[in-house]
């Protein structure tokens, strides 16, 4: 089905032809065959499926309408690089309607989204306190809201946002004056019960288990010793060629310790953890976007809400230790009908990760054997890193460095195994 079927306005055809869209993706095709009508939404998507666009062109088509030009739209979302993108995707798709539109989060002052609200919004995007802390100084007001939509809403209930999220509710206009939409990568738990308190009758959209991660993702599995997964990592980087990859580790000193480590390997890169400034994040997701970062190391804070053009692969250095991230993680590549690459390091320390992951997917991802010249001699080895992204490495001498995109060189690391084990062993003994 394509969008012209969908006998929406003509300026907001303009903007979906503007970012390239033609043929309505599963969760956009079932979610606006009955959101456009009005009617409340409880939806499992996972992510890189094209919700964000199938909400948007709710709110867009149905403000454009006599009756509900005065009504307002509010967009929850768990945190500040999703919000940020949804309002990126928000103003490209509707380019061409006199809309003003406005983002929300914490982490920064409140003058300027002050002014803004001052001026004038007609859709809102924002993080629950920020959003709760600016209608409690007067500045914003939920009283006319009439679209609301709750995306990522497992993801807002883990960060222990259901009392805020509550709290939201019982400020918009009651349920019947309101059109409601939720999405999740489960419905399960709170996400069902805020469904059955606070939404009209909604429509359930739910993605079968088995397509829980996009069919244009080649998934990788390999079993390798936590002492040997740099090694490996740099030999399937020799191998792929990937133009750009997102590493995800579990521990925000675990991203910082392999940034570095891929840095003195020939891969410059930057790393994305919680507790960076604002700024620098914002600038970071920025450059990684526009490609002029193409190797970014991060924790989960970005698993969800960043879209990156085109990005050839995600790694899971470390299995994570919450099923559903594993689908958002990979969920980073192969959006919108491309196609990706996701390789997964299982080690000793997150082994016992692996089953409920497989259980979540009701898949068992494909695993890889790898030779012994697929691993590769890591020029950060014996080094002990500083905290802090300026801190050398210590231990000994830090090691030169390569010319900014040089590639590392093949070659396999030597030297006594632990206990006398050979390689092959080693990856295995657990």
């Amino acid at each position: 089905m394509n969008f012209e079927q969908l006998q929406l306005n003509a300026p907001l055809l303009r903007g979906i032809a503007d970012m390239g869209f033609t043929e309505l993706t599963p969760v956009q095709e079932k979610t606006l065959g009955i959101s456009l009508s009005g009617r409340d939404v409880a939806v499992q998507s996972q992510t890189g499926t094209g919700k964000t666009a199938a909400f948007l062109i709710t709110i867009f088509q149905r403000q454009q309408a006599a009756a509900a030009a005065w009504r307002k739209a509010l967009i929850i979302a768990p945190t500040r690089e999703l919000a940020v993108q949804i309002e990126a995707e928000a103003r490209l798709i509707g380019r061409h309607l006199n809309l003003k539109i406005g983002c929300f989060y914490g982490g920064v002052g409140y003058n300027r989204q002050e002014a803004q609200l001052k001026r004038g919004v007609d859709i809102m995007v924002g993080t629950p306190g920020r959003l709760l802390d600016l209608e409690q100084k007067g500045t914003l007001s939920m009283k006319n809201i009439g679209f609301l939509v709750i995306d990522e809403a497992d993801r807002l209930f883990d960060m222990g946002f259901l009392p805020d999220i509550r709290k939201i509710l019982r400020r918009v206009p009651a349920l019947q004056y309101r059109q409601t939409m939720l999405f999740s990568a489960t419905l399960s738990g709170p996400a069902l019960q805020i469904a059955r308190e606070y939404m009209n009758q909604p429509e359930k959209i739910s993605i079968t288990p088995e397509h829980m991660t996009v069919d244009t993702i080649s998934q990788e599995l390999y079993h390798v010793g936590s002492r040997e997964k740099i090694n490996l990592l740099l030999g399937i980087l020799k191998r792929d060629n990937p133009r750009s990859v997102l590493f995800f580790t579990n521990m925000k000193c675990d991203a910082e310790r392999l940034s570095k480590r891929l840095e003195l390997n020939g891969f410059p890169n930057e790393f994305l953890t919680g507790d960076l400034a604002q700024s620098r994040r914002l600038r970071i997701i920025d450059d990684f976007k526009s490609g002029k970062v193409l190797f970014l190391v991060a924790t989960d804070v970005a698993a969800r809400g960043l879209h990156i053009e085109g990005l050839d692969m995600v790694v899971n250095y470390d299995l994570p230790g919450e099923s559903e991230n594993y689908v958002h993680r990979i969920g980073r590549t192969a959006r919108a009908g491309k196609s990706g690459k996701a390789v997964t390091l299982a080690c000793e320390k997150y082994i016992t990760n692996l089953e409920p992951i497989e259980t979540l997917i009701n898949a068992k991802i494909p695993v890889v054997f790898p030779e012994d010249d697929m691993f590769l001699r890591d020029k950060s080895r014996g080094l002990i890193f500083k905290p802090g992204r300026s801190g050398a490495p210590a231990g000994r001498g830090q090691h030169p460095g390569q010319t900014r995109g040089s590639r590392p060189q093949g070659g396999r690391s030597h030297g006594s195994r632990p206990g006398g084990r050979s390689r092959h062993e080693q990856r295995r003994s657990y």
